[in-house]
């Protein structure tokens, strides 16, 4: 009789606190998720534009984790917020939340109506284009530090592996890590948390899957579900 197949291991790039956030939803879910964080977030200086605005445009929860003291003027700006883990840090913040939508700004801001809007981001962005009468301010207010794959990792991923993707800088520098090594792409499957995600991690894995909705929780179905494929 032959024994069933070991899962693929479940592992777990994204910078804390959210790896362990996630690997912790994974053990209640009964794996055990693998955490190497590739990515430190840390907070820059910036500074409000003048004026008042519509609404704050928010596509990571990292805008509230890290924004600083600068972001107390805005408490009476409503949030339009691209998923719902960024929506709870939102509200977390002690901010309200007026929309929130799914994958990526881009389609929220093109159903904008005209009015004078801050996007609160990261240095590394998707450039948007606003419709006409909506005006965008842009403040950076964070930056992700990217880190080389380490060895145990490494050795991980040659034996097979499912790996999470939480954003497309992941995706980039994964993909451009894994060529760097020379990491065979066909033992490692990847599970996107969006359609762009997947689309910027390149071609050549074992599979690509992407999340039903842009949830973690929905992402970490899907990848525990790709563990058990061989």
């Amino acid at each position: 009789m032959t024994a069933p197949a070991k899962p693929l291991p479940l592992v777990v790039i994204r910078p804390e606190p959210g790896n362990h956030a996630t690997c912790a939803a994974a053990r209640e879910r009964g794996v055990e998720a693998v955490p190497f964080p590739l990515f430190t977030i840390e907070p820059l200086v910036w500074h409000l534009p003048e004026g008042s605005f519509d609404a704050i445009l928010a596509g990571s929860a990292n805008v509230f984790r890290h924004g600083g003291p600068a972001l107390d003027s805005l408490k009476g700006v409503p949030v339009i917020a691209v998923g719902a883990t960024t929506a709870d840090s939102a509200r977390t913040a002690g901010f309200t939340v007026r929309l929130i939508g799914e994958g990526g700004l881009q389609p929220v801001v093109a159903t904008l109506p005209p009015g004078r809007y801050i996007r609160i981001a990261g240095e590394d962005r998707v450039e948007l284009t606003p419709p006409s009468g909506v005006r965008i301010e842009t403040a950076v207010v964070y930056a992700a530090h990217r880190s080389p794959l380490p060895r145990a990792l490494t050795h991980v991923l040659e034996a097979g592996a499912v790996v999470l993707l939480h954003s497309g800088e992941a995706a980039r520098h994964f993909m451009t890590e894994c060529e760097r090594l020379g990491i065979a792409k066909q033992s490692i499957y990847l599970a996107c948390l969006a359609p762009r995600i997947a689309v910027l991690a390149g071609e050549g894995w074992a599979g690509v899957a992407t999340a039903q909705a842009r949830t973690d929780a929905m992402l970490l179905e899907l990848a525990i579900g790709m563990c058990q494929i061989v």
